[in-house]
């Protein structure tokens, strides 16, 4: 059967997508199997109290610095091992805050010190290589400014270094705001995931586990002897514990001993937060995968690990790619069934491979409270979807060397589930990334019809996830952006600045609604008059290559003339004769004079059978024309100008609103003045 090579590509495409996407699931259900066989028993001795540094790098956290500050004065242990460093890169309120709170403690006795570099050189793996330089404890522990370490922290992590070659003590995380929303649930239960799996998994193995940046205990010795913190990467966490662990130190999970922190509740905070760990984690892969893939003493189970780990973000883009292809390929009539005579086993199988066993996961890791955990996971799954858009941008970014800026995650000391966040600063704006998932959510929305016109309904789920995913993210990314003005230290009623600028924010709203659903129905409606008459025209040439009967086949060939255009070619740029309609019509002509001729001679003659032979043949030439023209018709020229001006449209909102944004912050530098 002839197959157009354009076609084939995608398809291939779609097929290694697929194939790798499944890898990467099937090695986390593997460690889920390692975390569920291998018990914990991790061994604890009592230790003196050795002396500890707690490092806290902050930087603008003028709602959480206190609070970080004040619990880990709290811990029970004694003053003198006890020294604090608070590495303070902040240029805001912070600064002063956390001057006037170190100095109160240091009055009460504390060893606290309030560490200024004077500039943000390395962001945080900058600060905590600056402050190593004047660290002289046996550990160094070390919290994020939105993490609230218990008061028995100290004496419980430390007792677990019972052998010399454990390196590092990474504690498990708890979610202070789970419940505060949506997104707070999701991303406790992607967090639940990593450390109660994969954490859990290689913990106690010969397997690389990785330091989370906080809510961990490093013994010095292993910190210096793999060469300290690197600032070449975003997550210079990774990056330490995988050279530490190539030297030979071992790094330690305890489950039990869980350190609660802030969750972030803007969705821009959230997509920034995951872009960073994307982009970092592709870094370190880059960086360190060679010297690991050549290193005898590292097991080989562990170097197909630290593989996996160091580029599980490339799924991201692999899911774009089955999102951008499967359309195509159901409109080109490709048969993606697993089982083709059985299409249900199409949908059980991604329900097996995806939901069903993260269910089983579930339901091993929570054990009598997993319902309530179960009902976050098609929140989670969409969540994903719709992150992949942000989280493949990082991945490119990584690839193409792109420089590094370390953005910080803004917290804002959210608790309670009546705190709010919206007027406070460090407030994010939506990004241009948010354009891209608009786009991809049309684009799903325009796969959800072919699914459905072009007979395989079965498909429609699997897109709609994705569609819901990226309309989701670029919601919740546009809603949770305002103009409103970082003073939140002040309470005054709105400026007539202001509230302009918020109704100009709701209008590019309702503006970019109406957009998405211009869009929307326009390709549904292009689909509909441009590609469903190609695809009812295909469905009537399969009709004249399974008749013997010369009117049925005239009928079919009559009802093709009237769904194929009756001049044009598919094809704008160096079009070809194959998919020029003017010449299918002309064909369609020949055959439909031949047929009229054949239905006057005797069935059992021989001019019978070689006459509907020809047709048949030509019917089949006509076919492969129109699914060469078919992937064309998607990129003819009005479609382009038409997504060219929706784009440029989408385009002059954001830039409007930008620059809306800029003469804010223009005003509040006058008002300060």
């Amino acid at each position: 059967m002839y197959v157009n090579p354009f076609i084939q590509f995608i398809f291939d495409l779609f097929i290694i997508a697929a194939i790798l996407i499944t890898a990467y699931t099937c090695n986390f259900y593997y460690l889920a199997y390692l975390s569920s066989r291998r018990n914990e028993k991790n061994d604890v001795i009592s230790l003196d109290s050795p002396s500890v540094t707690i490092q806290l790098p902050i930087y603008n956290e003028k709602y959480v610095a206190a609070r970080l500050i004040d619990t880990v004065c709290a811990m029970e242990y004694p003053k003198d091992k006890m020294k604090i460093m608070v590495l303070d890169d902040s240029n805001d309120d912070t600064v002063e805050l956390v001057r006037n709170l170190v100095n109160d403690y240091k009055s009460q006795g504390f060893q606290i010190e309030h560490v200024r570099r004077g500039t943000r050189k390395g962001y945080k793996a900058g600060a905590l290589h600056h402050a190593m330089k004047t660290t002289d404890t046996e550990f160094v522990a070390i919290f994020d400014a939105d993490f609230i370490p218990p008061k028995w922290f100290l004496n419980r992590a430390i007792s677990h270094f019972v052998k010399p070659n454990i390196g590092l003590i990474q504690c498990r995380w708890g979610h202070v705001n789970e419940n505060y929303s949506s997104i707070t649930q999701v991303q406790a239960l992607s967090l639940d995931f990593h450390f109660l799996i994969e954490q859990k998994a290689k913990s106690n193995s010969r397997l690389f586990m990785n330091f989370n940046g906080t809510a961990g205990i490093w013994r010095r010795e292993c910190i210096e002897d793999a060469g300290g913190w690197h600032t070449a990467t975003l997550v210079e966490d990774l990056d330490l514990s995988y050279r530490a662990q190539m030297k030979g130190w071992k790094c330690l999970f305890l489950s039990d001993i869980v350190v609660d922190a802030e969750l972030p509740v803007e969705m821009n905070a959230a997509k920034r937060q995951q872009f960073r760990w994307a982009k970092g984690s592709i870094q370190c892969a880059i960086k360190l995968l060679g010297n690991i893939a050549i290193k005898r003493k590292i097991a080989i189970e562990a170097k197909i690990q630290a593989f996996v780990q160091l580029t599980r973000h490339i799924v991201y883009p692999l899911m774009l790619v089955q999102f951008l292809t499967l359309p195509i390929l159901l409109a080109s009539e490709v048969n993606l069934y697993i089982i083709s005579f059985i299409p249900v086993i199409t949908i059980a199988a991604y329900f097996a491979i995806g939901p069903g066993a993260y269910l089983l996961v579930i339901h091993k890791m929570y054990d009598k409270s997993w319902r309530s955990k179960a009902k976050v996971l098609p929140s989670l799954l969409i969540y994903t979807a719709g992150m992949s858009v942000n989280n493949s941008i990082a991945v490119f970014d990584a690839v193409f060397g792109k420089n590094n800026e370390f953005l910080r995650t803004p917290k804002y000391g959210i608790i309670k589930n009546t705190d709010d966040w919206k007027d406070k600063a460090y407030n994010l704006p939506f990004t241009k990334t948010t354009l891209l998932e608009i786009f991809f959510g049309v684009y799903g929305l325009l796969g959800i019809f072919i699914s459905i016109f072009s007979n395989n309904p079965i498909f429609a789920p699997i897109i709609g996830i994705q569609t819901i995913g990226f309309f989701y993210i670029s919601y919740l990314s546009l809603s949770h952006s305002g103009f409103k003005r970082n003073k939140s230290s002040v309470i005054r009623a709105q400026t007539k600045e202001e509230r302009m600028a918020n109704n100009i924010y709701k209008l590019a709203m309702i503006g970019i609604a109406g957009i998405i659903l211009f869009g929307a129905y326009s390709a549904f409606a292009g689909y509909q008059a441009d590609v469903y008459p190609l695809d009812l025209s295909r469905g009537h040439l399969e009709g004249i290559g399974a008749s013997s009967d010369p009117q049925t086949i005239l009928g079919h060939l009559k009802a093709i003339k009237e769904y194929l255009p009756v001049e044009g070619n598919a094809v704008w740029i160096f079009p070809t004769e194959t998919t020029n309609f003017v010449r299918m019509q002309a064909d369609l002509d020949v055959m439909i004079t031949s047929v009229e001729k054949i239905s006057t001679v005797p069935r059992d003659s021989s001019a019978f059978h070689t006459g509907m032979l020809d047709v048949k043949e030509r019917a089949e030439i006509i076919q492969e024309n129109i699914m060469d023209a078919t992937p064309y018709i998607y990129v003819s020229g009005s479609n382009v100008l038409f997504s060219s001006i929706w784009i440029a449209t989408i385009i002059a909102i954001f830039a409007i609103l930008k620059k809306k944004k800029e003469k804010l912050k223009a005003y509040d530098v006058s008002e300060d003045v």
